[in-house]
């Protein structure tokens, strides 16, 4: 793949979704975005008026895909007309985690373009699990004029590459996580965040490495409240 350009690079998205999309509209339902072959991009749209809603874009976990990331909150998302966005990253995970921000940074913001064009939108979020919870907080810390909130299931860590905004942040981790222990992960970044200043919730749950729906229903709540 050809070097990122220099916005991707330093971990900053350039697509602003909003109320009145230039192109056709997305159907209802699960659309596979066209970006020139280089990663899955799903997008699912709740049935119902085409007024604008809400979009959750959502970062899979180390191996995962966009499918997977839309079987863990799509479902909930789109009963509750919230649209889902999420892509695969281009290694087995996250570019800032395989060595830096761009490649995933710039599928990413082609994705959101699309979306952009045929979705009208109300307000943004950025989630993730595990390692992808992790590049959300990461990545959504340094677009917070874009993303109004950050929903991290089970982080390992906040890295970003810069600052802009303020999004308010809501961590959830299970007291029994043993692939990413809940007391230096969940609970340290809780404290770092909140210490810097951001408006956090965390959520500490009997449980282990998961999403769930009940989880994903609490996230939700707490974003559009």
């Amino acid at each position: 793949m050809a070097a990122a350009p220099r916005p991707a690079a330093e971990g900053r998205l350039e697509a602003r979704p909003g109320p009145s999309p230039a192109g056709p509209p997305l159907p209802p339902g699960t659309t596979v975005l066209d970006l020139d072959g280089r990663v899955q991009a799903l997008v699912a749209v709740p049935l119902g008026d085409r007024g604008p809603r809400p979009l959750l874009v959502f970062c899979h976990g180390a191996g995962g895909d966009a499918g997977q990331s839309l079987a863990a909150v799509g479902e909930v998302a789109t009963a509750r007309g919230v649209a889902v966005l999420a892509t695969s990253s281009v290694a087995s995970t996250w570019d800032l985690i395989t060595g830096g921000l761009g490649r995933d940074v710039a599928v990413l913001d082609a994705a959101l373009q699309q979306v952009a064009a045929g979705l009208a939108v109300s307000r943004v979020a950025l989630g993730g699990f595990s390692d992808g919870a992790s590049y959300a907080l990461s990545l959504g810390l340094a677009n917070g004029d874009l993303f109004e909130a950050l929903l991290a299931f089970s982080p390992g860590f906040a890295a970003p590459p810069g600052r802009a905004g303020r999004p308010r942040v809501w961590i959830a981790h299970g007291t029994h996580d043993r692939v990413l222990p809940v007391d230096r992960c969940g609970r340290r970044v809780s404290r770092q965040l909140a210490a810097a200043g951001y408006d956090v919730v965390y959520d500490e749950f009997d449980g282990g490495h998961v999403v769930t729906p009940a989880l994903v229903t609490t996230a939700l709540a707490t974003w559009l409240a």
